[in-house]
């Protein structure tokens, strides 16, 4: 796992502290709601929140799983996607959005990205072969993949369709929430996502019956009920007291994102005009985006880190190596330029809501002085 250091920073990268004493008390209460009780496993708590994780991203069921990785590899199964299927997905990703695909005993078939990050469904066509079963699309930082082209082809070559969504909670295409154009949408609940939990957590949004009810037997080792094992399943609960807090973090989830864009907002123009530096892609029309990340295509980026960690400033430098380029993984065959360039430049300012005008403006300061 990524470890972010602790030392003393002027502008901390994430601030779980600064967060939680901000809603301690709320969150307090709670937790002492759920122990007093004595809800603990798959109560009340996780069912509130699976109904309101549907009904903001328009699909008509969500179950709450102990990963967004598990939400992801149980869609695959619950396909029947296995050994001898392919499934198109991206390297410029976290290294789970290609695990889970070899976890299934299926071949993850990798295209590159665009300078946007995501997914050049021009490539998709060209990666399809008679064994191709689904395409993963990933939604990174916050923003969505161009879901209506990646639709036609699916459709079209009667593919399947499952999101890694793990970043783009409330994140919108056309009008759309990320998540729910395809069999499944899965999103991650870790700590640092715009909505976290105290842990681990994830939760699979999807319009099918099916990959609803199979995603809940698999969760809990396929127990229908107690009397009836249907399968051989997993652990992979939502625990209740990690629901309770995201149900309060779910009212204060719309001022979150509207807080990360306004910060967006404010770093796209103090950066403007630094020709080492290509900030995130600008808002238009088809995208509305939750900034999980601010990410910047930097020249001379590990200096630039380097520069930024002296005068107070924590980054972050995600996947320095693309995951087709580890040798152990056997991806190697992979040729994907866009994304090998991307592991060279990309570098994370900081991003939540807690940020001051002050530290986003010593943030820029520093950017611009580096590249003086």
């Amino acid at each position: 796992m990524c470890k972010i250091q602790s030392m003393e920073y002027k502008v901390r990268f994430v601030n779980p502290q600064k967060h939680y004493t901000a809603h301690r008390d709320e969150y307090m209460a709670a937790l002492d709601d759920v122990l007093s009780r004595g809800d603990l496993i798959l109560r009340k708590d996780v069912e509130d929140f699976e109904q309101a994780i549907a009904s903001m991203v328009g699909t008509k069921y969500a179950v709450g799983l102990n990963s967004g990785t598990d939400t992801m590899f149980f869609a695959l199964k619950a396909l029947g996607i296995g050994p001898g299927d392919e499934v198109v997905t991206v390297s410029h990703t976290f290294i789970a959005s290609i695990a889970v695909i070899v976890q299934t005993g299926a071949t993850p078939v990798l295209i590159d990205v665009q300078n946007d990050f995501l997914m050049d469904v021009d490539k998709i066509e060209g990666a399809i072969t008679e064994r191709t079963k689904a395409i993963l699309p990933v939604h990174l930082n916050g923003r969505t993949c161009e879901m209506h082209k990646i639709m036609e082809i699916a459709q079209k070559r009667n593919l399947f369709v499952v999101e890694d969504a793990a970043q783009a909670l409330g994140a919108k295409y056309k009008g759309r929430h990320a998540g729910s154009f395809g069999a499944a949408g899965s999103f991650s609940l870790y700590p640092f996502k715009v909505l976290g939990c105290f842990g681990d957590g994830g939760v699979l949004a999807t319009d099918s019956e099916l990959i609803a009810d199979q995603a809940r037997l698999m969760r809990d080792h396929g127990q229908k009920t107690k009397t009836d094992i249907v399968l051989f399943g997993w652990n992979s609960r939502l625990d209740n007291v990690q629901a309770a807090v995201l149900n309060k973090k779910l009212a204060h989830f719309p001022d979150w994102v509207a807080k990360r864009r306004e910060i967006a907002k404010i770093y796209d123009q103090g950066l403007a005009g630094v020709a080492a530096l290509a900030v995130p892609p600008q808002q238009d029309e088809d995208h509305y985006d939750t900034y999980q990340n601010y990410v910047l295509r930097a020249q001379k980026r590990n200096e630039l880190a380097s520069f930024l960690k002296e005068r107070g400033v924590e980054t972050l430098i995600k996947d320095p190596i693309a995951n087709h380029k580890h040798p152990k993984l056997g991806l190697d065959h992979f040729s994907l330029p866009v994304s090998e360039r991307l592991a060279d430049e990309v570098l994370s300012l900081p991003m939540y809501p807690e940020l001051t005008d002050e530290e986003v403006q010593y943030v820029i300061e520093q950017v611009r002085n580096f590249y003086v």
